[in-house]
């Protein structure tokens, strides 16, 4: 147990100069209401660490077929209500082309976990993108070694895969079929191969514990992840899921915060859920620890269709637009986008050990 004598002072100090606390620390920051403090810790590490620019992502939305059936999620497989949609290489490759001239250096291909994009057409698929000299994360689920491994050599550079917990117990409840040793295993094997390692949680879901939040907390540095992506739980109607009591806009805010003081310099972006709990959410975000924000560059046709949760920002806007748009938003609050494809720091040297273990 935490010393309740130790100022929330004290602590942040311990953060700022040592990048490391215990649980019980880290459960105390999660639980007081002097959150502006905290805040404002971050912000100031992340202006030290990772500087005013602010990175963007293109985010592209190929498919929202998927085969699992997640409780929390609106493109679970046992969803009849959602209109199914998926494109096909050549449109992923078009919609990359477009995104590129609209200046972004970084490509976000997501999707359900859609057993129609093979080894060979998803491979393809990037090495055709990558002929646009951008970056490229993947956020496409659990997949085998092989297949990490396939991608890794036709160009990905990053992957997301969020955890979402890692209360073993709950893991197992919202994921039926799934496992949280095989979702470990995933991020390990992604480790392995040189990739950018992606990871995060959802904040607010039935049954989460302050706890288990600050187990989340202490996983990610452990491994360690190089983007953290956290967003807040928003219930889907067509989902079994329980509806939760409350906002977790703040406890989101918080979570960012001091997973950038325990990793001053990963990538965390402000994620586009920020925004349908608040207006202002990504700007709020960028100056609570988050450095990077992942406009959505999907058709406008599709978008509406990619519900993982009700509410989406933007489903009527053009990928130009949204581009645009942001960039505008960021300016407001005296930050630049950066111009460059945003490696996380430690990981600039990833493509060399890459290469050196396919001599």
């Amino acid at each position: 147990m935490i010393n309740m004598t130790k100022s929330i002072y004290s602590i942040l100090d311990k953060a700022y100069n040592t990048y490391s606390l215990d649980k019980s620390e880290i459960s105390y920051l999660l639980k007081t209401e002097e959150n502006n403090k905290i805040f404002s810790a971050a912000d100031k590490v992340r202006k030290e660490h990772v500087g005013d620019k602010v990175h963007l992502r293109a985010l592209i939305e190929f498919s929202n077929y998927c085969k699992q059936d997640c409780l929390y999620c609106g493109l679970r497989r046992s969803n009849t209500k959602i209109i199914r949609y998926r494109l096909e290489p050549q449109e992923i490759i078009n919609s990359t082309k477009k995104a590129t001239e609209y200046g972004y250096k970084t490509i976000v291909l997501q999707s359900g976990e859609d057993l129609y994009y093979t080894i060979d057409r998803m491979s393809k698929i990037i090495s055709e993108i990558k002929k646009f000299d951008i970056a490229v994360t993947l956020s496409i689920g659990e997949k085998t070694f092989e297949e990490y491994k396939a991608y890794r050599e036709a160009g990905a550079d990053r992957y997301l895969l969020r955890i979402e917990t890692t209360d073993e117990v709950l893991y197992a409840k919202l994921n039926p079929g799934m496992s949280l040793k095989n979702r470990m295993r995933c991020l390990e094997d992604i480790k392995k191969l040189y990739y950018e390692v992606g990871s995060g949680i959802m904040v607010g879901l039935p049954g989460q514990t302050i706890e288990s939040i600050a187990e989340d907390i202490a996983y990610f540095k452990s491994i360690p992840i190089d983007m953290a992506g956290v967003g807040p739980f928003i219930y889907h109607p067509d989902t079994p899921i329980e509806k939760t009591k409350g906002n977790y806009f703040e406890l989101t805010l918080k979570v960012m915060a001091i997973l950038r003081l325990l990793m001053p310099n990963i990538n965390i972006p402000a994620t586009t859920a920020m925004d349908v709990l608040n207006s202002n959410g990504r700007l709020i975000a960028l100056q609570c620890g988050a450095n990077v924000v992942m406009p959505n560059a999907t058709e406008t046709t599709y978008r509406k269709y990619y519900e993982i949760y009700p509410g989406k920002i933007c489903i009527n806007d053009s990928p130009k637009y949204c581009r645009f748009c942001i960039e505008s938003k960021i300016k407001s609050i005296n930050r630049n986008v950066a111009k460059s494809k945003g490696y996380h720091r430690s990981s600039l040297n990833l493509a060399e050990k890459h290469e050196r273990t396919q001599k």
